[in-house]
Formats: C-alpha cells, structure tokens, sequence
C-alpha cells in the first residue's frame, strides 16, 4: 500500500509541474522601420541613401532605433561578432526580389533576414561597390540571378564566416 500511495504522488506531482508551466508565447517581431534621410551605416558611418545594393537593419530589444547597414555583409558581421549585443529582436533586410530597374527598393521591399536566401561571391557588386550577400525571398528568383551573374546560394544559417571577414575578390 505504501508503494501504491509513493507510486500515485509521483504520478500526481508529475501531472501538476507539466500542467503547471503555461506555455511560453513569443511576442511578435518589431515592424521594419523605413530608411530615413539621416540614416548612416552602423559601421562606416556614410549616410545609406549615397550607396547602391540592398541595405538591412537589426532591432534591438534595449534600443528604440534600428542599427542601419549599408551592406549585407555588415548585417552578418554583427551577428557574428562576439562583442555586439545579442539582444536582436528582429533582422531585416532588402529583397532583391522588388528592386526596381533603376536600382532603388519600395518601401516594402524588407524582408526577415533569416528567410531569404542569398547569393554569395557572384560578380553583382552591392551596397559601397563592393562584393556582397544578394537577399532573395525567393528561391527561383535567386538561381535565375544566379544564372546571371555566377555565384552560389546560401541560407541565413549556412552563411560562411570566411565569406563575411575574408577578403572577397570580384571573380
């Protein structure tokens, strides 16, 4: 009977901890903030409105103001080094997808970062004429870009990090 009673508490204490935790719901990620006039790359300090290529922007939690990028690479460079704030609450970046043919992106253009894929070492210069990370929302506009301009495509999680602190050369 003593077995029996230890048995039945056991059972009980298990149902009341697993009922007990009310499940955990995530708060939705913070809307994009539109580029304004003032805004400078977070790294190089140059207003965003000077350069070309598809540009991102990283909220943070402890912060009212997005951090701007004036190229992908920089976006995952912060992700990336140890020394930035992990406290991002959202990541977003420009979609290759909606350029229009004079360059410029529509205000709706942004994207989550970690759902685009991107095209790596092709020979499309980005933001600053430089080589970068090409975001795509999707995936068949991206191979025909590809087809294009040569490269490869990456996810968000799979970006290499020799890619984003090595020296790239125009192939």
């Amino acid at each position: 009977m003593k077995k029996l009673r230890t048995f039945l508490l056991l059972c009980l204490g298990l149902i009341l901890a697993a009922c007990g935790q009310p499940e955990q719901v995530q708060a939705p990620p913070p809307p994009v903030v539109q580029i304004p006039q003032t805004a400078v790359g977070h790294y190089c300090g140059m207003y965003l409105f000077e350069h070309q290529g598809p540009k991102g922007q990283i909220l943070l939690r402890e912060r009212e103001a997005p951090l701007w990028f004036t190229t992908i690479r920089e976006v995952f460079a912060y992700t990336m080094l140890p020394e930035e704030s992990k406290a991002i609450a959202a990541t977003y970046v420009q979609d290759m997808v909606q350029k229009d043919k004079n360059g410029q992106f529509p205000e709706q253009a942004w994207i989550p970062a970690q759902d685009a894929w991107y095209l790596i070492y092709s020979r499309y210069t980005g933001g600053m004429g430089t080589i970068d990370a090409l975001p795509f929302s999707q995936e068949q506009a991206a191979k025909e870009f590809q087809q294009q301009h040569g490269g490869q495509l990456v996810r968000f999680a799979d970006m290499p990090e020799n890619y984003i602190f090595g020296a790239v050369a125009l192939p």
